[in-house]
């Protein structure tokens, strides 16, 4: 049974999306400034190429921004935050084991590659479903009050 693989970027196509390639990726950073230059280029090339981590990043500015909105407590601001913010590195992982086994089979099917990008996107679907239980929780209430007193208005 024949499966689809995507094909990697292209390094010129990084070049755009980091603009500036890296030299020596396989060694460590010099310093602190380029570890998180490094970092910054990997969540620019995350929002520019994976659709799926645009949404996220989307849903994240919504369930904190209502939030501020319904004046929700700091610690339920935070909670929100905290699961947002892990969605979002699972989301920057799935995206690095993708690449990786992209990396690794090349553009063959392999069942084991085919393991790990399901089970990696799995823990992001996870982690989705959890914050949006979180968000739910703490937003609908004060959401559906304000709702209901509006239209008593």
């Amino acid at each position: 049974m024949p499966h689809e693989v995507s094909s990697p970027p292209t390094p010129n196509h990084l070049e755009t999306v980091v603009s500036k390639q890296r030299e020596l990726s396989w060694g460590v950073a010099a310093n602190l400034v380029s570890s998180f230059k490094y970092a910054w280029a990997g969540i620019i090339y995350a929002f520019t190429t994976q659709r799926n981590f645009r949404i996220h990043v989307g849903v994240c500015i919504l369930a904190l921004g209502l939030s501020i909105f319904l004046h929700l407590k700091a610690v339920e601001i935070a909670v929100i935050g905290v699961t947002s913010g892990l969605v979002l590195a699972l989301e920057l992982l799935n995206t690095a084991v993708e690449s990786v086994v992209d990396l690794t089979v090349k553009q063959t099917f392999h069942e084991l590659a085919k393991i790990a990008k399901d089970c990696a996107a799995g823990a992001v679907l996870i982690s989705a479903c959890v914050a949006m239980l979180v968000a739910s929780v703490l937003i609908f209430p004060p959401l559906f009050t304000l709702i209901c007193s509006a239209i008593k208005s």
